[in-house]
């Protein structure tokens, strides 16, 4: 992998996870409240779980394969 290739991926990780944790905030906030749309929630937390994949899959790029 190329410097300038692994650079980008490490920005973009840094991207994905403050989405990754503003989401998570806005889960609990809601959760939290007396009255919660439910669907939206749950929309939210697909939404953070396909975030989390996205990230392991960049992080799985950044490692080497380790034969072991």
């Amino acid at each position: 992998m190329q410097r300038q290739d692994e650079r980008d991926i490490r920005e973009l990780l840094i991207t994905l996870r403050a989405e990754h944790r503003a989401l998570d905030m806005e889960i609990a906030a809601l959760e939290s409240q007396p009255y919660v749309d439910q669907l939206h929630v749950k929309r939210l937390k697909r939404k953070k779980l396909q975030l989390k994949d996205r990230i392991t899959a960049l992080e799985d790029q950044l490692l080497p394969d380790i034969i072991a």
